[in-house]
């Protein structure tokens, strides 16, 4: 069984899956993962909220962790996995157990909003039937329910249930969480507009979206926070706050994958519904931040 040994820090993208006429697009996949191998970048999270994973097949899922894996990327890999049965949850933890990941982001049952005691039996028995770390993403703001403090040290007692990506927007919350954490477990900011308080308050480092640009300079923001240098840190992270205002003006993806697309490194913006296309405004707005970027 994978213990706390297995520490999660620094800087994780999220990655977004590419997509061109309703398919896969492997190429731009590809090519995001050549450019992203180059940046420094910890972890990559497949098939999450990000990666538009609700609006993935099973077979377009295991694709994207195979071509992944056969593009040499040497970063370990987190598969976004979500549900709100606890045996369907199991089952897909079965049918991935082979596959070429390091473990995987599972987020509270959404919708049914269990109490504390069904979120720890639910995270309980996961953890049971897999050998690979788990990550919980508690993010109230979309699942309907909280996993609060207490529950969530409970869990991290179990061996192979190593961290968190915290998006729980609430700033007491989160103190009191970094606090009293048992050494070993990380948590990570899954709030890319917090990301420099978080680092502030001692979190292990963060899950951002909006870090699929401008890359080095949130990695810098970490690597000179986890350095003491708070004075140089803060001055990096003013010239950067505005990105994720920026990309999460409308709905993620479609912001992010506009500017990826506009920098040439997706060939499609295309996002499935039940998401859109980004606004012409937010369009316009996002041209002219990349272009000046690029010149």
């Amino acid at each position: 069984m994978i213990g706390h040994t297995d520490f999660i820090a620094g800087l994780w993208l999220p990655l977004v899956t590419p997509f061109r006429d309703g398919r896969l697009d492997e190429s731009s996949l590809k090519r995001l993962l050549r450019h992203y191998q180059q940046e420094p970048v910890d972890g990559l999270i497949l098939g999450a909220t990000t990666g538009e994973g609700m609006v993935l097949r099973g077979d377009e899922l295991e694709r994207l962790v195979t071509l992944t894996a056969d593009t040499a990327v040497t970063m370990p890999i987190l598969l976004g996995l979500s549900g709100s049965d606890t045996h369907a949850m199991i089952d897909k933890l079965h049918r991935t157990a082979d596959w070429p990941i390091d473990g995987c982001l599972i987020p509270c049952p959404y919708y049914t909003r269990p109490s504390q005691a069904g979120l720890v039996r639910h995270f309980r028995a996961l953890a049971g039937e897999t050998d690979h770390r788990i990550m919980i993403y508690n993010i109230p703001y979309r699942t309907g329910v909280n996993l609060l403090n207490p529950a969530m040290f409970e869990l991290a007692e179990v061996g192979n249930i190593v961290g968190v990506k915290d998006c729980c927007v609430d700033q007491a919350q989160s103190f009191d969480l970094i606090s009293g954490k048992p050494e070993g477990f990380s948590v990570l900011t899954g709030e890319d507009a917090l990301y420099f308080g978080a680092l502030a308050q001692g979190a292990d480092g963060g899950i951002l979206a909006s870090a699929h640009v401008e890359t080095r300079s949130f990695a810098r923001v970490h690597h000179l926070m986890a350095a003491g240098d708070l004075i140089e840190a803060r001055q990096i992270w003013r010239s950067l706050v505005a990105v994720p205002r920026l990309l999460f003006q409308e709905p993620s993806p479609a912001p992010i994958k506009h500017w990826l697309w506009r920098e040439g490194l997706i060939d499609s913006p295309e996002v499935r519904l039940p998401m859109t296309g980004v606004s012409d405004g937010l369009a316009a707005q996002i041209d002219a931040v990349a272009g000046r970027q690029a010149a």
